[in-house]
């Protein structure tokens, strides 16, 4: 078991991609600064560039452990809450299984109030550095300190088909299908305005009956819109519908899941079984985000999730890529039916770390090295900017 913790370091991570993630300022759109658009479909705020919160941690031995979380907005907010309150009591603690540290930390805010938001992202981050050093620690790889063994492979979905005509989005998606990906999601934004029919129409009859399609419908209907719209599409049979309406609306989940025919998917923005709890009765599929959830929450969803007779699919943001590889060997660990595989930031990124897992052929190719796997290279290091260093 490794001793206490006696340093840790938080960095921000940024990098400048060609393209916003779902394309350029439209019309009606603008950006905010110069980090952030904000998106017309939906009102939210979307990244500029690749951005997240990257952390080390290193024991009393020297052993080191490498987490991330988000860091879209306000990457200062997570090394405020370590600098301040996080890191001084996990230095405190004596050794234990990353979850009953989790428990301990998360346990400082409650009676406060605070119980999701920047304080669970904090938490995902101190999460999964202090399970790759308890991996490490231990000379195995993170699944198998989850419970599974060996190297594995996990089906990959691909995640979007950013192109501006409808012709091109099937190009786009029969391109990836050669490939090996029988997997796909479109979002509502990259529709020939909002035809989600139209475009469901036209990748059945590009891509055959064997392919499974999915639409992201990123929280922009009211219940009654977002049951019509799967009445529209349920003869194209798609594999699931993933966030129709507000995310915080449970009594709207509930009606769309008992008003569509196929799974209801939720959960990319939840932190804790807290989020999943009163929405159980409403999501078939559940999408824990690892940016969001760290390990031990990702686990504790997924419990219930199996329990509950639901699919775990998880949401896969990408930043630097380390909270994505923790994801890919935690799905590993608990038998995913599939992961998002965002293919215009996850290559990319992937060339910044030691260790990545690839993906081909419709697989995630997850290695049995220790921890996570992964650590950032001299490249990733050079876009690291320090934050904190306790």
């Amino acid at each position: 078991m490794h001793k206490r913790i006696e340093r840790i370091e938080v960095f921000a991570f940024e990098r400048s991609r060609s393209a916003s993630y779902l394309g350029n300022l439209g019309d009606g759109e603008f950006a905010l600064g110069s980090h952030h658009i904000v998106r017309r479909f939906n009102g939210t705020v979307y990244p500029r560039m690749d951005r997240s919160v990257v952390l080390r941690v290193t024991d009393s031995d020297g052993a080191t452990g490498w987490g991330e979380t988000y860091g879209l907005v306000a990457p200062g907010i997570v090394a405020a809450l370590i600098e301040d309150l996080l890191g001084p009591y996990l230095m405190m603690l004596e050794p234990a299984r990353p979850d009953h540290i989790w428990d301990k930390l998360y346990e400082l805010q409650r009676v406060r109030g605070y119980w999701g938001g920047y304080l669970a992202d904090t938490l995902a981050a101190l999460d999964i550095a202090l399970w790759d050093l308890y991996a490490r620690s231990r000379g195995e790889s993170l699944q198998a300190s989850l419970g599974a063994t060996g190297a594995g492979t996990v089906p990959a979905y691909v995640s979007g088909l950013p192109e501006s005509t409808r012709a091109a989005r099937l190009e786009l998606a029969q391109s990836w299908q050669a490939r090996g990906f029988e997997l796909v999601k479109i979002p509502v934004s990259h529709t020939d305005n909002g035809d989600v029919r139209g475009e469901f129409d036209s990748l059945r009859a590009g891509l055959g009956d064997g392919q499974k399609i999915a639409v992201d419908v990123h929280w922009t209907r009211t219940a009654e819109e977002a049951i019509a719209l799967g009445q529209e599409i349920a003869p194209y049979n798609p594999w699931f519908i993933e966030a129709p309406v507000a995310a915080e609306d449970i009594a709207a989940q509930i009606k769309v899941q008992r008003g569509i025919t196929c799974p209801l998917a939720l959960g990319e923005e939840w932190r804790t079984t807290w989020d999943y709890i009163p929405r159980r009765e409403a999501a078939q599929i559940v999408q824990p985000e690892m940016g969001h959830t760290g390990i031990t929450q990702f686990m504790r969803i997924a419990e219930m999730a199996r329990v509950a007779d639901a699919t775990v699919i998880p949401h896969a943001t990408i930043g630097l890529g380390i909270f994505a590889n923790a994801s890919f060997r935690a799905a590993l660990a608990v038998g995913a039916e599939a992961h998002e595989f965002q293919h215009t930031i996850y290559p990319a990124n992937a060339t910044l770390l030691e260790g990545a897992a690839t993906c081909k052929n419709g697989l995630f190719n997850v290695p049995d090295t220790p921890g996570h796997g992964v650590t950032p290279n001299a490249d990733g290091m050079a876009h690291l900017k320090t934050l904190l260093t306790i």
